[in-house]
């Protein structure tokens, strides 16, 4: 059980690296592609991958799981990224990145709802919440002066809730016992089918001439491949392991991996604002984790005393 939780840790910190670096391979892209052709290239690229990985098809025979997984795709691969994406076309990225990273709250409370008071987010998770918002605020902000614009707020807003709802989704998901590629592929599978309503009506084009450039391709790649093949099995997995509101704290690193491949690859100036609020999120992640770090300790510290008791035993 100790070392399944350990692979959900490492699992969650493996998706949010891939995650946070992703910024400049689709800063990149943009110059030359869309947002919703940049989403719609690259999780028919995951989807194919994934296929390919595993082909056997996933017979679900119940038409109420067959819904949760069409909502699952419609939230989290769908509605998610173009909310995000459209919110960025009316407010700035420090708010919008902000707002985002809110949706553990939401994924808490919802926990709250569904579970009628059985189960209660701990102290140093809102804790670890408050301090790592904290340190998302000097990360997004960074010195920029705060404007905001309702629309793009609420659509900021509505991605955080979006996400967490996908993310209690993928939970229930986890306990059908299926393959994690298996229901990773459908998953991506509904909302590739929800996203062309959303092509149809937005500027989108093939221009395949465009992957004549060999970095466009080598983005997409990694995009797809790494971003969303890869890291949404990982995530599954880890929501699967840890449960949605211990891997939703894994987020807060996603703006903190952001500014350090910024330094390192675009070379921008770490400022004292953005350093501290490195540091605070990663004291919230500390502090939310701490209840389960805390269990594992206790959990090996009796396996180990129930060895040496057999050990003394004749």
């Amino acid at each position: 059980m100790e070392e399944k939780l350990s692979l959900g840790h490492l699992a969650a910190l493996f998706t949010v690296v891939n995650w946070g670096t992703t910024f400049i391979a689709t800063k990149l892209l943009l110059e030359a592609f869309t947002p919703i052709e940049i989403l719609l290239f690259r999780f028919v690229l995951g989807f194919l991958v994934l296929w390919l990985v595993c082909p056997r098809r996933l017979k679900v025979g119940d038409w109420h799981r067959e819904a949760v997984f069409a909502a699952a795709g419609l939230t989290g691969v769908c509605l998610y990224y173009l909310l995000e994406n459209i919110a960025l076309t009316f407010s700035t990225a420090s708010n919008v990145g902000v707002i985002v990273s809110a949706s553990p709250l939401f994924v808490a409370l919802f926990t709250l709802l569904l579970s009628r008071g059985k189960e209660r987010p701990r102290w140093s998770f809102l804790l670890g919440f408050v301090v790592s918002m904290a340190g998302i605020c000097l990360i997004s902000f960074n010195g920029s002066q705060l404007s905001l614009d309702p629309r793009g707020d609420l659509l900021a807003v509505l991605a955080a809730v979006v996400w967490a709802v996908y993310s209690l989704l993928t939970k229930r998901i986890g306990g059908y016992g299926w393959n994690v590629i298996q229901t990773t592929r459908r998953i991506f599978g509904w909302g590739i089918l929800f996203m062309i309503p959303a092509a149809a009506v937005m500027d989108f084009r093939l221009g395949l001439e465009r992957l004549s450039e060999p970095s466009y391709v080598g983005m997409f790649l990694y995009l797809g491949l790494g971003a969303c093949a890869a890291c949404f099995v990982t995530w599954n997995f880890a929501i699967k392991t840890l449960g949605p509101i211990k891997t939703m704290v894994y987020i807060y690193l996603v703006p903190v991996i952001t500014v350090v491949c910024s330094v390192l690859i675009l070379h921008e100036v770490v400022t004292p604002m953005s350093a501290g609020g490195t540091l605070l999120t990663l004291v919230g992640l500390a502090l939310s984790q701490w209840d389960s770090l805390k269990q594992l300790r206790d959990r090996g510290g009796q396996e180990a005393s129930r060895e040496e008791d057999l050990e003394a035993k004749p």
